[in-house]
């Protein structure tokens, strides 16, 4: 289930953030996987929402059969896996199963969607890293500049930059613009 929701995307970029950073291990594995499960929840509310009015309560009221149930949970998730899933990818996956494309994309099966969605996430996710890393390298490239030009090769650039990259994602609310970006990625 890890993998149909907007968990991959957010841990990833989350293990993104920690890396540029430059702490080992700091914010521990457990906190990154809480954030990340919390964010998911966040992220996924609306549709988890739907798949409960929709598919779960009335499979509980008696008003569907347990079939029916897992058919309209398993629509609900796929429209939601879709919103996010790169034509390309699901194109990939279709001619890799050597099934003639629907003229909906709902209607093929979660073995094909499911799949295309991961790829399209982590390429998402790869994507928000990169672009999250470029000015955590900057600025370890100007101090280990500043460094070398002062004589101080013996210095450890990251000595130095460590400090000064947590400050500087305190003093921008880096949590806050991460956590609301992420948010936002999903359609």
């Amino acid at each position: 289930l890890a993998m149909m929701t907007s968990f991959t995307r957010i841990v990833i970029v989350l293990g993104f953030v920690r890396r540029a950073l430059g702490t080992q291990n700091i914010p521990p594995n457990t906190v990154v996987m809480g954030l990340a499960l919390f964010l998911t929840l966040f992220t996924m509310a609306p549709t988890l929402t739907k798949m409960n009015e929709q598919a779960i309560q009335p499979y509980l009221k008696g008003q569907l059969d347990f079939e029916s149930t897992a058919g309209m949970s398993s629509s609900i998730i796929k429209e939601f896996m879709l919103r996010q899933t790169r034509k390309s990818d699901l194109a990939l996956f279709v001619n890799m199963a050597k099934t003639t494309p629907p003229a909906n994309p709902a209607d093929l099966g979660l073995h094909i969607i499911t799949p295309a969605f991961v790829i399209s996430e982590f390429r998402t996710s790869f994507e928000i890293g990169c672009l999250l890393f470029i000015p955590f390298l900057l600025l370890d490239l100007v101090i280990a500049s500043i460094l070398l030009s002062a004589g101080m090769m013996m210095l450890p650039p990251a000595m130095i930059s460590l400090p000064l990259k947590l400050i500087l994602f305190i003093l921008v609310d880096g949590w806050g613009i991460l956590a609301q970006g992420l948010s936002l990625s999903f359609r």
